[in-house]
């Protein structure tokens, strides 16, 4: 939009410092925004609009502050640059700490730019107004509350050295994070876009200068000798660095289903037991983790053990320490020397004879080609019950994970389904992500679209799946409200529905609560009209209820698809 076109023409203080904050973001590499609408931020999210014509930026806008967090927080997850958030004052403020807790609890690039009323206005009654300064705590690695601008000489420099600032913090050292900068605005609250901005002229090269000065220097990593009996944990958002440091080492992997490590010739199948197994889980010295494992009860027994060295390499900046004698290491480095082979074929061997396999046997095609009609038809009656057998839970993953390849993105939910997925999936190089920061249900669906739009950005092809329950996708359900003049992500959600909170069934409340009130108060039962919730919002919807009707599904739908399988309690 050419300088003065918008409503009004005149200039604005608060429009200038908009643009250059905005344009200072995108001089340091960021490439997405996710705006909420509201009046006190509107000159950011004009501003954002504009980049958005000019090709400089992706703009993503959401009505819902949550949703909009969420969203942001999965294309941090896939790009690990932080994706910058907008919106007004007051409540939506506070509906993006869910989002930002998440963010700082697994280590995900996360901006965000809240507009506030001016000093004058807090605290005296004044609409849609409430402290905002300091509202993320310590869940914020940066939190500035900014002047307010008032058109004098250096403001736009203050923006661009603000923005450096916030950007370093949240993406630019050792562990990433949220980065808060509170912008107080007074009115008029939108003028016209100053001259270099609207041409597309880019004043952000001193943002980049004051960002490549603040950058820390690299760390000095841990170094990790061959000697001790060692296996190598990998926890949420772990990557394919721990599968290196397995490998490096030749040291057994234990690899959770939400690492993204499940792959390579070291990982361990029947992990749960063998930790359990005095041979093996007795016989551990060290332990290397990478991510945050939250999945086992016996990989925390283990990180609780003080009779063991444990180096945690450190992904959040909440320091892994069950034990209270873990050593946090930035880096860790293998030395050279002579691996121990026993201990690593022990494993192994556990490993080869724990391996579940869930697929079905191959068809019989001597039978299938007999001439002989009774041995013919016992073949095709065989194959037809194989693909008509219902779903159950190992089949619903399996099928998913036989499904995704490493151009896919594959998202768990806090459901009972990543628990089954990580008792009974086999190693396989996926991209895998899943909010296990905090292991909530929260923003499941706005985080996997983030996830996609960011994955499948610049024409990448592959297919972004969700795996999750009943209540976490009818708790995000609103994220599936999309603006008809965005383009559509390829997803597909699927949900198993077996009608209620499941989860709690395998957990201790199962054992002392009254039939009553576990249904009442823990399972919630719901009967929702998932077919009818897809239509509303305009997505396809499929119901798989058999292992056929789920790989024609998963195989078939091509754009934002919902398929639902019914499950048994």
């Amino acid at each position: 939009m050419p300088a003065g076109d918008e409503p009004g023409g005149a200039p604005s203080p608060a429009t200038d410092a908009a643009c250059a904050l905005l344009d200072a973001f995108v001089a340091l590499g960021v490439r997405h925004v996710v705006v909420s609408p509201g009046s006190r931020s509107q000159a950011l999210a004009l501003a954002a609009a504009d980049l958005e014509r000019q090709a400089r930026i992706s703009l993503h806008v959401r009505i819902d502050e949550r949703a909009a967090g969420f969203t942001a927080l999965g294309i941090g997850r896939a790009t690990r640059v932080p994706a910058l958030v907008i919106c007004t004052s007051g409540t939506a403020v506070a509906n993006l700490l869910p989002a930002a807790l998440e963010a700082h609890h697994s280590g995900v690039p996360l901006v965000l730019l809240t507009a506030d009323r001016p000093p004058e206005l807090r605290g005296v009654g004044a609409n849609q107004t409430t402290a905002q300064p300091g509202m993320f705590g310590s869940a914020a690695r940066f939190a500035h509350d900014a002047d307010v601008p008032a058109g004098a000489d250096g403001e736009g420099a203050e923006m661009r050295t603000l923005a450096a600032r916030a950007f370093v913090a949240a993406a630019g050292e050792a562990v990433q994070g949220v980065a808060h900068l509170n912008l107080p605005f007074r009115e008029p609250l939108a003028g016209s876009l100053p001259a270099w901005f609207a041409e597309g002229r880019s004043r952000g090269g001193a943002a980049v200068s004051a960002a490549q000065a603040l950058l820390p220097d690299p760390p000095e990593p841990v170094t990790l000798e061959p000697g001790p009996r060692t296996v190598v944990v990998a926890g949420a958002d772990a990557g394919a660095d721990a599968e290196v440091i397995a490998h490096q080492g030749d040291w057994p992997l234990v690899a959770e289903i939400v690492s993204g490590a499940r792959f390579g010739r070291r990982v361990v199948h029947g992990y749960r037991a063998a930790l359990a197994d005095p041979d093996l889980g007795g016989g551990i010295e060290r332990v290397v983790v990478v991510g945050h494992p939250t999945l086992g009860r016996e990989v925390a027994a283990l990180l609780s053990r003080r009779d063991i060295e444990i180096v945690a390499l450190r992904g959040t900046d909440e320091a892994l320490d069950l034990s209270g004698s873990t050593t946090r290491a930035d880096a860790v480095a293998v030395a050279p020397g002579e691996a121990d082979r026993e201990w690593l074929g022990s494993w192994m061997r556990w490993s080869r004879a724990h391996m579940v396999d869930l697929e079905t046997a191959a068809p019989d095609s001597a039978a299938l080609a007999s001439t002989d009609r009774k041995t013919r038809l016992g073949a095709v009656r065989a194959e037809l019950e194989a693909v008509r057998t219902p779903l159950d839970r190992a089949q619903l993953v399996a099928g998913v994970w036989r499904a995704t390849w490493p151009h896919d993105r594959l998202v768990f939910g806090s459901s009972r389904l990543v628990r089954v997925a990580d008792d009974v999936l086999a190693g396989k190089k996926v991209p895998v992500h899943a909010n296990r920061g905090l292991a909530g249900i929260d923003g499941t669906i706005a985080t996997a679209l983030g996830i996609a739009l960011a994955s499948q950005a610049d024409g990448e092809q592959g297919m972004t799946r969700v795996i999750l329950g009943d209540l976490a996708f009818l708790h995000d359900v609103g994220s599936l409200l999309l603006p008809d003049d965005e383009p559509r992500p390829r997803i597909q959600i699927v949900v198993g529905n077996d009608g209620g909170g499941t989860i709690f069934d395998g957990l201790e409340v199962a054992r002392v609560a009254p039939p009553g009130a576990m249904d009442r108060v823990q399972l919630t039962p719901q009967s929702a009209d998932i077919a009818g919730l897809a239509h509303a919002y305009g997505w396809e919807h499929v119901r798989a209820t058999t292992r056929s009707e789920l790989d024609q599904a998963l195989t078939a739908a091509a754009g934002a698809t919902i398929i639902e399988v019914p499950l048994d309690r």
